[in-house]
């Protein structure tokens, strides 16, 4: 189980922080750690890093929407210094894209994607790309991947609309260029593909062929200097 430190240098487990623990459990911090433990739960999850600058409102995808999804969904980080970025993982809401931005902005749904992409291409950014987002299952697949989620159904096969693949395309190449991740199937992947998840989307009915081809028909302009 993962550890924090105290300003004591007491080690403090992550379900201590989480849960609170008791007052005694924290020695002598006592009843204030006990009343602070919402903070110290916080602190643990902006771990490891918070050093790069965020601008209110900026998106990393040029003509995407911020909206942001709740601080329990995602944590801190500072990537791809902190950890690479080496992959994309293609998912599918199971709804619409109005029910993926409410549920990624309750704080009870622990899970939040990078991006969300609506059936009529628009796209909305729910979390930053140097932050670890809860999308995949799996924590060091959270930890090296951006998350995109489509609005529709795995067994619907109109869900998937052309503005959608298009959309969607020119964002997972776009996310390539900006961290140098080849264009393949290797590092462009499904949730169905992410070791040891019960998840079985984009499923069937998502053209990789036709995806793939519009992924590497994009040519992404390199940001000046």
């Amino acid at each position: 189980m993962s550890e924090t430190t105290t300003g004591g240098g007491r080690r403090v487990s992550r379900r201590t922080l989480l849960l609170g623990g008791s007052a005694a459990g924290l020695g002598a911090a006592g009843v204030a750690a006990y009343a602070a433990r919402d903070d110290l739960a916080r602190m643990w999850w902006r771990l490891p890093g918070i050093e790069k600058p965020r601008t209110a409102g900026a998106v990393d995808q040029p003509g995407a929407e911020w909206i942001a999804a709740s601080g329990a969904n995602w944590r801190w980080a500072d990537r791809p210094d902190d950890y690479p970025i080496d992959r994309v993982v293609i998912h599918v809401v199971q709804g619409s894209y109005d029910d993926a931005v409410r549920v990624f902005k309750d704080p009870r749904h622990l899970a939040a994607a990078h991006y969300i992409v609506r059936r009529d291409g628009h796209i909305a950014q729910m979390v930053r790309e140097l932050d670890v987002a809860f999308h995949a299952g799996n924590r060091p697949y959270n930890e090296r991947s951006i998350g995109i989620e489509h609005e529709g159904f795995v067994s619907q096969p109109s869900s998937f609309t052309d503005a959608m693949y298009r959309s969607s395309a020119r964002l997972t190449a776009s996310i390539c260029e900006r961290y140098g991740i080849p264009r393949d199937r290797e590092h462009i992947v499904g949730h169905v593909e992410v070791p040891g998840t019960d998840h079985t989307d984009p499923g069937r009915h998502w053209d990789w062929e036709r995806y793939m081809r519009l992924v590497r028909a994009v040519r992404v302009k390199r940001a000046a200097g």
